[in-house]
């Protein structure tokens, strides 16, 4: 696996500082929120250019490090045509950013059906996936058109909350360039937390040819809630998604998450071994 980190998890520093860290540290691999990496640029659509995204390209070149996903986090189920109209057309810079930087793949979450991004019961209803579906559509048939891959990533607390619901989302767009980012802890929740190893194998098992990259994190337990924490600090149980990795996704990118600068390296250092065993 190609093991890296989310970028603005790492120390305080300017986008090379940070960046050169990364490769000191021997990660491949790095997560990118333009807007949380570079907050002192705007990110607008009129502000991704060519020139910036190559800056940006050779920064990466030069530290050896690969874009493993271009964020762009927003809500496809905003139900004010405006705001969404807006939001899709972020969506396609990000996509036309991506094609020049050279980024693995576009990220993005699945949203709620307002426009506060609040997760509400609605987030699991069959009305609000299809709202999703049709809203990402368009998305991707860009996506289509600069060869560029947009994946979803599936959370519990989104409207594509489950395996299920993403298969779905895959079935009904049918297009080669939409696909999976799999973070198996955004999938848990309180209620299901002890079922970890069987949700994860049904994400596996219904999802497993579409998956493009993989997000590492761990989770405590916090009384009435899951509490996220770095890879190897937890109660995750790694074993089975290491398994798949290594017999059917070679050269994967796999980036850590919610890791501070004093637990990343125990974290890489987690998942290495883990990976060396299985």
């Amino acid at each position: 696996m190609n093991l890296g980190i989310r970028l603005h998890d790492t120390a305080e520093g300017t986008f090379e500082e940070r960046m050169a860290k990364v490769h000191e540290d021997g990660f491949g691999c790095g997560h990118l929120a333009l807007y949380k990496m570079l907050p002192e640029n705007p990110c607008d659509p009129a502000a991704l250019t060519p020139g910036y995204a190559m800056y940006i390209k050779n920064v990466f070149a030069k530290n050896d490090v690969d874009c493993a996903v271009l964020g762009c986090y927003m809500n496809l189920a905003n139900p004010i045509p405006a705001e969404l109209a807006r939001i899709q057309e972020t969506y396609k810079a990000h996509i036309r950013f991506a094609s020049w930087l050279g980024a693995g793949v576009v990220g993005t979450e699945t949203g709620c059906p307002n426009a506060e991004y609040k997760t509400v019961p609605e987030c699991k209803t069959d009305a609000a996936l299809a709202l999703f579906i049709k809203n990402l559509k368009p998305v991707v048939e860009y996506a289509e058109k600069m060869g560029v891959i947009i994946a979803i990533e599936p959370v519990v607390r989104h409207i594509v909350y489950d395996p299920k619901a993403a298969r779905r989302v895959l079935d009904a767009i049918h297009s080669p360039n939409l696909g999976i980012i799999f973070d198996p802890v955004n999938l848990l929740d309180i209620q299901n937390y002890r079922q970890q190893k069987e949700i994860c194998q049904e994400a596996i098992d219904l999802l497993g040819d579409d998956i493009m990259m993989i997000h590492i994190k761990d989770f405590m337990w916090a009384r009435d809630h899951l509490e996220f924490c770095g890879a190897g600090l937890g109660m995750m149980d790694y074993s089975d998604i290491m398994k798949f990795i290594k017999t059917r996704k070679p050269h994967i990118h796999v980036t850590l998450e919610d890791t501070t600068p004093k637990t990343a390296l125990i974290a890489k250092k987690h998942m290495e071994q883990l990976y060396s065993e299985c």
